[in-house]
């Protein structure tokens, strides 16, 4: 295994700049090369880092993976576009960090995972939620016991995703799959199912586009194969940006709130309960940028595997199908 782990970038738009930044921190992962097919996201992205002015830019991922042949990319295109640059980087041997959601369909999540096996290559997901202290603590909260068997789960995500991304790629299904479900609202998904341990099996779901070619407005009621049920709300024409989520259990619950994490606990004398901020302070050493340079250098283990994205797609799937069709769905899992 070489010293420093050698890093191309495909898509250089905002996104991106959070990796190029977590990765200046990271002293074994060597930037190598930038592939954009725009020329302007190319120019822009050395202006914002003069210290990348020196290294080779491409209009084709493929010919930068011939050329430069890098051990690792990180992925940052529109959506629908992820299933054949993360096949074809895994065909090549090299290791993918894909922006999310990992892809656009079940049986496409299904096939990425089973190349990256048959490769042995490291595939994660940027889901930078997984290095956050509040839902690290919430995950261990619950995995403890400490609010019992988990009953209900009601989730919330609220933005002004429709008026933000009115014009981009965003709001074009060919290139986004979707919309803020497919989107900003993949996190909220993944996140429930990370930190809850559930396993969704039916979906009902609702959509309204509000104008737009895409979902804008989702409501999803869901029951878990564990017995839990729960409702998701994902508003995207909300005046501005607000995320709730919470956990009942038959011992307690948490509520997590613009990342502080409240745990209450029932009185044993009956009525009444004691809730406290217990918001876990230790950091997780790293994000989705080093996780995945310590991941390919055998150092960590992923934090963000493609199981979390074959979940998520697989509800995501699901609460399409139910809105288009009017019935619950089964979400398919196999």
């Amino acid at each position: 295994m070489p010293k420093k782990v050698r890093i191309g970038l495909i898509g250089c738009g905002g996104i991106m700049r959070v990796h190029i930044d977590a990765l200046e921190h990271v002293r074994q992962a060597e930037l190598v090369a930038l592939a954009d097919t725009s020329r302007a996201s190319l120019e822009r992205t050395v202006e914002r880092h003069p210290d990348l002015a020196d290294l080779p830019r491409f209009r084709s991922y493929e010919k930068m993976l011939s050329e430069v042949e890098p051990d690792g990319v990180i992925i940052a295109t529109p959506h629908t576009l992820h299933f054949e640059q993360i096949m074809t980087c895994l065909d090549r041997g090299v290791h993918v960090l894909t922006e999310k959601p990992m892809v656009c369909s079940v049986a496409h999540a299904k096939a990425v995972m089973k190349k990256a096996r048959q490769k042995k290559r490291v595939l994660m997901i940027a889901y930078q939620r997984h290095f956050s202290p509040a839902f690290r603590a919430a995950r261990k909260l619950i995995a403890d016991g400490k609010i019992g068997k988990v009953t209900y789960v009601a989730a919330l995500q609220g933005q002004e995703w429709l008026r933000g991304t009115r014009g981009t790629w965003r709001q074009d299904p060919k290139l986004s799959g979707g919309g803020q479900l497919n989107d900003s609202a993949s996190h909220l998904l993944d996140i429930i199912l990370w930190v809850s341990g559930l396993t969704p099996k039916t979906v009902y779901a609702r959509i309204d586009n509000r104008g737009s070619k895409v979902d804008i407005n989702t409501g999803i009621t869901t029951t878990f194969q564990e017995g839990a049920i729960g409702n998701i709300a994902v508003v995207g024409d909300a005046p501005q940006w607000w995320e709730e989520v919470t956990y009942y259990g038959d011992k307690g619950a948490i509520y997590i709130r613009n990342d502080r994490v409240l745990l209450q606990i029932p009185s044993p004398k009956g009525w009444g309960a004691t809730t406290k901020d217990v918001t876990d302070r230790f950091k997780y050493r790293g994000n989705p940028a080093k996780n995945f340079v310590d991941s390919i250098l055998g150092k960590d283990e992923p934090q963000t595997p493609p199981v979390c994205g074959l979940r998520v797609i697989q509800l995501t799937e699901a609460a399409w199908v139910s809105a288009k069709s009017g019935r619950p769905e089964k979400v398919k899992l196999r």
